[in-house]
Formats: structure tokens, C-alpha cells, sequence
């Protein structure tokens, strides 16, 4: 029987447990051929790499300085799905901008050349007012050259609004790549996997894209306004030039003709009731009498009766007055305006007194036009009245 000390035993039992437990201690071969032991005893104390294994936890850790953390090493990694997708929305971007750029030099481009071509527009007819106001020949060559050099410069002119409108539809489609991009920017916020500078890419970029936007609206309100007010413009000067023409036909438009006066085939006025008294105000100087009645149009009472004794007569404001209710009852009416010429005196003084009757009443007719009357509703003709004292105009409606 062996006997055994009390600390020999509680030996064997604290190694036999770290044996069991601990698979790091050694096994040692016995033999080539013989098989290992299951279990060796030792009192040796631990090893220290497993000393190390088992006593490694908790232990104080290295204090980290702030240029540490701000070092390169943090800023790793640079490419990151975000920034993919802001490298693409930069270059689709540029694109945008160059279009722009494009668009914004078009419009420039036409917008210089509509001012040249009104500029060559108003010189011609700037020439043939001038000339029809100094006085000219009916169809003088000259003019009519003018007239035909403005007209090409107004239908030049005109094509322009053709390409004003493909600049608007252009601009329109910019508009919309634009705010697709701009959704596409602000979505990019809420990707996974972005980094700081991704999210400072992002608000530069959408800052880009919304400046771009802003430009492309001032592009589309600019051409909008030269569609409009080109439009505008040559439905004006269209009519203007239209009337311009009958006025070279003519040689007379604003003053008169070398050729041509506007009484020369006038005929003489056959209504015997012209002679008949006015309604209407009369005084010693003007008479301006009251709206035909709507039963007689061609009523013998005048519309306007307008004595010229005095060379300052003020027939303007009765004149328009009296026009403007006829036109209110009747807006195709035509008009006959009549040169009254006294017969009192011998055949000198009646000559005289007649040609300052159709002198006054070319200046009606002109105080018409100024008016807005066309021309062609007005009816020239000339009379002789035994009980009139001075030359008279009288209006009719028709």
C-alpha cells in the first residue's frame, strides 16, 4: 500500500483538471511504437503562452491622440457607391449645362438679328413717310421699291417666330432633364454606404443643378416675351404696311398728293334737301347737329354741319362725338362728307370760296382718319348752298 501526503494529492487533482480542461498542455510520446499517455501529472507551473491565453482579459488599451483620427487612414476608402453616382449626375450634369449655353447663344443670335431686321424694316418706311409727307407722285418707282424691300424685311422678320418657338420647346426639354436630375440628386442622400465628402458632393452638385434650372425658366419667360410681342408686331405693321401701300399707289397719304386732290373726282352732291335747316346746335361761327334718326340714314339733316367763318374753329371733340353715336347704332355705316359752297357774289368770290371748302373739308376727312375711320367709309363729294354766308362742311351717315 502507498501512502500519500495530503499536498501530493491536491497536486494531482489541480493538474489533472487543468489537464482535462486546457488544451494546451503537452502530451508527452512515451515511445515510437507505444501510444501516448491519456494524462501526465507534473507540478511544473504553467507555461507562459498559456499563462498569456488564460490571464489576457480585461487590460488597459493605448490612449488614442486627435491626429489619429484625422489622419489619411480614416479617409479610406475614397469610391463608394455614392460617389459613382455622383460622378455620373456631374456629367450628365455638363451635358446640361453645354445646352444650355447653346440655346442661351441661339437666342441671342435671333434675338440681334429681329433687331436688324426691324431696324432695315423702319428705315424703309421711315423713307416712304417722309417722302409721302413732303409730297410724291402716285406709284412712284422709288417707293414702291422701298415698300417692297420693308415688306421682305417684316416677312423675314416673321420667319423668326418659327425659330423662337423650336428655342421654347428646346428650352422646355431642358427643363425637364433638369428637375429629373435635381429628384435624382436629393434622392442620392438616402443611399447606403455614402461617406462625409459624398453628402458635400451631393449639396454642391444640387446647387449646380438648381442654379442651371433657374437659367433655363429665364430662357423660356425671355423667348415667350419676343414670341408675344413679335406676334404683336407684325399684326400691327401687316396693316400698317397695308394701308402704306395704298398710300404709294396713291402718292397721298398724310399730306397732299403732287398730283392727285382729294375733291378732284369728287361729284357733285344731288340731294336737294341738303339746303334744308340743321337740327341741332347752331351759332354764329359752328353747328353741329344731332344723330340722324335711326328711321333715315340719308335723312336731309346732316349729321355734323360745321361753318368755317373763323380759322380756329374747334369742330374736333362735336365731330367725334357725333361719330362715335352713329357708329354705336350703326357699326357698318358709311359716311358722306360734303364741301358746301355759297353762291352770294360774283363768279371770283364763289371760285375762292369753294376751293376753301373742299381745303376744309380734306381736313376733316384727315381729323376722321386721325380718328380711326377708314378711309374707304368715307364718300367725298362737293355742293353749293345760295343761303349759306361762308363755307360749310356737312357729315351725313349712310
Amino acid at each position: 500500500m502507498i501512502k500519500t501526503s495530503p499536498c501530493f494529492l491536491k497536486n494531482i487533482v489541480v493538474l489533472t483538471a487543468v489537464a482535462l480542461c486546457l488544451p494546451g498542455v503537452a502530451i508527452a510520446a512515451t515511445g515510437k511504437n507505444k501510444p501516448a499517455p491519456s494524462l501526465i501529472v507534473t507540478n511544473e507551473p504553467l507555461p507562459q503562452s498559456l499563462r498569456q491565453q488564460i490571464y489576457s482579459k480585461p487590460q488597459q488599451v493605448r490612449t488614442i491622440q486627435p491626429s489619429e483620427v484625422m489622419s489619411n487612414d480614416y479617409f479610406t476608402p475614397t469610391q463608394t457607391l455614392v460617389g459613382r453616382k455622383i460622378v455620373d449626375i456631374t456629367t450628365e450634369l455638363g451635358r446640361l449645362q453645354n445646352n444650355v449655353n447653346g440655346l442661351s447663344a441661339s437666342l441671342n443670335s435671333q434675338e440681334r438679328d429681329n433687331e436688324e431686321r426691324a431696324a432695315l424694316y423702319y428705315a424703309n418706311i421711315a423713307t416712304i413717310n417722309t417722302q409721302l409727307q413732303a409730297g410724291t407722285t402716285p406709284g412712284n418707282p422709288r417707293l414702291i421699291q422701298r415698300l417692297r424691300s420693308a415688306e421682305g424685311h417684316l416677312e423675314t422678320l416673321g420667319s423668326s417666330i418659327a425659330q423662337l418657338n423650336g428655342i421654347a420647346v428646346e428650352a422646355a426639354n431642358k427643363a425637364s432633364e433638369a428637375s429629373f436630375m435635381l429628384e435624382e440628386t436629393r434622392a442620392a442622400y438616402g443611399l447606403s454606404g455614402a461617406i462625409e465628402e459624398d453628402h458635400v458632393h451631393l449639396a454642391q452638385v444640387e446647387d449646380a443643378i438648381n442654379n442651371t434650372l433657374i437659367i433655363i425658366q429665364r430662357i423660356l419667360n425671355i423667348v415667350n416675351d419676343d414670341i408675344t410681342r413679335t406676334s404683336t408686331y407684325l399684326s400691327s405693321e401687316r396693316e400698317n404696311l397695308r394701308i402704306l401701300s395704298l398710300a404709294v399707289t396713291n402718292g397721298d397719304f398724310y399730306g397732299r398728293s403732287l398730283a392727285n386732290r382729294p375733291f378732284s373726282s369728287a361729284g357733285h352732291y344731288s340731294n336737294t334737301a341738303n339746303n334744308a335747316a340743321p337740327m341741332g346746335i347752331s351759332s354764329t361761327t359752328s353747328s353741329i347737329a344731332a344723330p340722324a334718326p335711326a328711321q333715315a340714314l340719308s335723312g336731309p339733316r346732316p349729321l355734323a354741319k360745321i361753318k368755317f367763318d373763323r380759322p380756329d374753329v374747334a369742330y374736333e371733340e362735336p365731330v367725334y362725338l357725333a361719330i362715335n353715336e352713329a357708329l354705336k347704332r350703326y357699326p357698318d355705316a358709311r359716311f358722306d362728307l360734303i364741301a358746301v359752297t355759297p353762291t352770294q357774289g360774283n363768279a371770283a368770290q364763289v371760285a375762292i370760296e369753294s376751293t376753301k371748302a373742299r381745303r376744309n373739308a380734306e381736313k376733316v376727312l384727315r381729323t376722321l382718319t386721325q380718328m380711326g375711320l377708314p378711309q374707304e367709309r368715307v364718300d367725298l363729294s362737293y355742293s353749293e348752298n345760295a343761303q349759306s354766308g361762308t363755307n360749310e362742311v356737312h357729315l351725313f351717315v349712310k
